[in-house]
């Protein structure tokens, strides 16, 4: 009863035995599948900033680690592994840090709002950051996050109302400060 569809694992792993093959138009699909996925497991990881880049990364390293993958069924659970520890990754890495000129910073589109409820969303445990992002930014259903990652629907939808229930809490604690 939990878990996603057969069809969809059995797309899932039709692509992947394509893509395997050498199939470019199989591993296309599989990108037009999963790329939300892996933008929004990044998203709730590493500077915004550095996402679209990450996300390219993220499929290069799929697309050459494709025979490592021993169940094609289980694409999206191994693409979110990769996503996850490319993201570890980011973090281990020394990098060199250059403050930006004010006018080039004033030119972010995003809002100081939107700015504020990611870094709320961050500071929530992790259970709660991905399938948030997936929800919130991502625009991904509950069904379309637990096929995607490989979660039953059961933990997706708890890990939702749960994440929503601290965040609420979070930023109205933070809107009374």
């Amino acid at each position: 009863m939990g878990g996603p569809p057969a069809v969809a694992i059995a797309d899932d792993a039709e692509l992947a035995r394509a893509a395997r093959r050498g199939s470019r138009t199989a591993f296309g699909r599989l990108y037009d599948r999963y790329a939300r996925m892996v933008h929004g497991i990044l998203l709730a990881r590493v500077p915004h900033g550095e996402v679209d880049d990450l996300v390219q990364d993220v499929f290069l390293a799929a697309l050459r680690q494709l025979s490592a993958l021993r169940d094609d069924g289980a694409f999206g659970g191994w693409l979110a592994m990769i996503a996850r520890n490319r993201a570890y990754d980011y973090h281990r890495r020394a990098r060199e840090w250059t403050e930006l000129p004010e006018d080039v910073r004033a030119q972010d589109r995003h809002t100081p709002d939107a700015l504020a409820a990611l870094e709320a969303i961050r500071a929530l445990p992790e259970a709660y950051r991905e399938p948030l992002l997936l929800r919130l930014v991502e625009g991904m259903t509950g069904d379309e996050i637990a096929e995607r990652t490989g979660l039953t629907p059961a933990s997706v939808r708890v890990n939702l109302h749960r994440g929503m229930k601290q965040l609420r809490q979070r930023l109205n604690s933070e809107a009374g400060a």
